[in-house]
């Protein structure tokens, strides 16, 4: 044990397509897991005119509208280090926390680093698939959201919001981390 204290933050993204670089981030959506009200959230404009229809479609989002109403990626980065900041403490570290993490991470760490210079949550990230698959010896095939929904019930849902997904995705880890303890104990 390191002895730091850890802070679990809920991540999710919404995009133009599959990654980074070649296609924007559109939104942030990130909480912390322990206190969901603890939120932050922004729209972003896109980086170039790439876009994959379905990706804009499941999300409803408009590279036109994020072009005239979203916050420059360098500003929507630097929001979000300040609030990320302003809820560590000095002997803290902040653990980013996904479902399905590498792809939210991937935009996020690409983000960060070109536009801020570096990556406040490291280099790594939480996948919440991957502790419930580990919690509950299931299959790979058993970790879409909807599998561990029937399992865990949790209260809220995901809807393509990333606010509204980042509190689904803490409450899911709040779940599954209960669910790898009662097992445990």
């Amino acid at each position: 044990m390191s002895g730091a204290y850890e802070r679990f933050i809920s991540v999710d993204v919404e995009t133009s397509g599959p990654i980074p670089g070649e296609y924007s981030l559109l939104s942030i959506g990130a909480c912390d897991v322990f206190d969901p009200a603890q939120s932050f959230e922004c729209s972003v404009k896109p980086i170039n005119r790439n876009a994959d229809p379905k990706a804009l479609e499941v999300t409803g989002l408009s590279l036109e509208d994020l072009s005239a109403s979203g916050l420059e990626p360098s500003e929507a980065m630097q929001r979000f280090a300040g609030w990320l900041s302003s809820l560590a403490e000095s002997d803290e570290s902040i653990v980013f926390v996904g479902f399905n993490a590498p792809f939210d991470w991937s935009f996020v760490n690409y983000y960060f680093h070109r536009f801020l210079g570096k990556n406040p949550f490291g280099f790594a990230a939480l996948d919440i698939k991957a502790l419930y698959m580990g919690a509950t010896g299931c299959d790979w095939s058993d970790t879409r959201s909807s599998r561990i929904s029937e399992r865990l019930k949790p209260r809220r849902t995901g809807n393509h919001n990333a606010l509204r997904d980042a509190q689904y995705q803490a409450e899911l880890f709040r779940l599954v981390r209960s669910e790898f303890n009662r097992v445990k104990g």
